[in-house]
């Protein structure tokens, strides 16, 4: 029986019931009135349910329709069906594991800086122009997955820097080489698993910081006496000593700026630290200090080498060296950033877990092709620098009336013309993605200084300038009168569980 049929019927039986039977508030029939009466609203709002539904679809499909009449040309054919007339070749893209190396001196730094010049910037031009990657990857990185492992800031280098990237299959390293300036070569690429993050996947960093062994010996003080200066073994011994003492985990607030010694953030791991090869050019003898650890501070490496040289010149005692980790607050001297380079990321950790399906991330069959760019393209500029600049040497000037005391310490404006080293960006983040939108840099040139500024404004009639590190670790505000202080910005690291290194 229809619904409608239904309705009348029961209409029938109302009107057809005596008058006495509507008065009756008790019985049978009342509770079958009342049942059959509910029963045909829930049927009507069912129907009118339907109804409703019905009309809104049709309501949709009228004005697509509309939508598809509208975008049909004068003979009938619709856009949405037009053939192609370029060709399409739908190209399978994989992730991979890019090793690379740049000599930093000349380019702002390793991430991409709109109107500025940095390493990122011709990478992803190359891989344009070798049709590795689209039009839409060049314009938003993030597309293809393009991340790098260290973030190194205005004029670092890297021996061996690895970038992860969406590439097709088949690559050609020489197509990527012939198309980037001979500062910037790629060593080698892998397939790594579509999870991989050349940051995230990271369990250590190594830096190396060049420098003439001169520093190291107080009484050298011509620059011919600097020239004929051979180090001996018992200064190789001193210094390898107290470089010893950076090994394991400390709390390093006194070698960054803005951090107390129960700050979480500032407990870092060191794995080794030892002068690792000594060698000559130009007559000047120089030496490459490694140090290797699971992640780095702003100005840590630089403050490391500093209080090592301020040690072997006499100029503080033993002692200073575990005062420097205590509680008490001691300024450390910055050494100059011209030395410092990004010398190889580790991930040992990675290999262990995919030594089965996946290749090594160890390149070690590229040491010497690596070694040859150093040699050629990376220590000439450091040892320029040094000899024409000298820039050690100006330094081991105002080293001599530094002092370790706060109460005494000046800021000297000298200061801000030094570099920021890459120190590196390592604060670890779970997610295998970042958000590149949040590290927007403008580059100023300011009282001759170069700096990255994040964002300006006006807090307080102040004009406040936010200085962001490579790692983000530190939020820098200088205030008009010179004042400065700074807030840390903490993130978690995805080894904190395995390690006893926080970050």
């Amino acid at each position: 029986m229809s619904v409608r049929l239904f309705q009348r019927f029961i209409s029938s039986i109302k009107q057809n019931l005596p008058k006495h039977a509507k008065l009756v508030k008790t019985g049978p029939l009342k509770l079958q009135i009342e049942t059959m009466s509910v029963a045909t609203k829930e049927i009507e709002n069912d129907d009118q349910l339907v109804d409703k539904q019905r009309t809104r679809f049709q309501q949709r499909q009228r004005k697509r329709q509309w939508e598809f009449n509208e975008k049909k040309k004068d003979n009938g054919e619709c856009e949405a069906k037009r053939p192609c007339d370029q060709p399409f070749e739908r190209i399978k893209r994989k992730k991979m594991a890019m090793l690379l190396g740049y000599c930093g001196v000349d380019y702002f730094g390793m991430q991409r800086n709109p109107g500025v010049k940095t390493i990122e910037e011709d990478l992803l031009q190359a891989l344009l122009g070798a049709k590795y990657i689209t039009e839409e990857d060049f314009a938003n990185q993030q597309n293809a997955q393009f991340q790098r492992s260290s973030r190194t800031d205005k004029g670092v280098s890297a021996a061996r820097q690895v970038v992860s990237v969406k590439l097709p299959l088949e690559v050609n390293v020489d197509e990527i080489n012939k198309r980037l300036p001979e500062c910037i070569r790629v060593f080698g690429i892998k397939r790594v698993t579509n999870k991989f993050n050349s940051k995230s996947k990271c369990n250590a960093r190594t830096y190396s910081y060049t420098l003439p062994t001169f520093v190291f010996e107080p009484s050298v003080c011509s620059d011919q006496e600097r020239k004929v200066y051979r180090i001996s073994a018992e200064k190789q011994n001193l210094v390898n000593q107290l470089l010893g003492h950076y090994k394991g985990t400390k709390s390093y607030h006194n070698f960054t700026e803005k951090k107390h010694h129960q700050d979480p953030s500032a407990s870092r791991y060191m794995m080794s630290f030892t002068m690792k090869k000594i060698f000559i050019e130009s007559e000047v003898e120089f030496a490459e200090l490694l140090v290797k650890g699971q992640s780095f501070m702003l100005h840590q490496i630089r403050k490391m080498v500093g209080l090592v040289i301020a040690i072997a010149r006499g100029l503080a005692d033993q002692g200073m060296m575990d005062k420097a980790f205590g509680k008490e607050k001691v300024m450390i001297p910055t050494a100059p950033g011209l030395g410092l380079m990004l010398d190889k990321v580790h991930y040992e950790r990675y290999d262990t877990r995919y030594k089965d399906s996946h290749e090594s991330l160890t390149w070690e069959d590229l040491d010497d092709t690596i070694e040859k760019f150093k040699i050629e393209h990376i220590h000439p500029n450091v040892v320029k620098g040094e000899i024409e600049g000298r820039n050690m040497a100006h330094w081991l000037e105002k080293i001599e009336k530094h002092s370790f005391d706060p109460n005494d310490y000046v800021m000297d404006d000298k200061d801000d013309n030094i570099q920021d080293d890459d120190d590196d960006d390592d604060e670890k983040v779970d997610a295998d993605i970042e958000n590149d939108a949040n590290e927007r840099v403008i580059d100023i040139d300011k009282n001759n200084a170069d700096r990255n500024v994040c964002d300006t404004d006006i807090k307080n009639g102040e004009k406040v300038v936010e200085k962001i590190d490579s790692n983000n670790s530190d939020r820098v505000v200088k205030h008009n009168d010179g004042n400065t202080d700074s807030t840390d910005v903490n993130s978690v690291s995805e080894d904190k569980k395995e390690s006893p290194c926080v970050q």
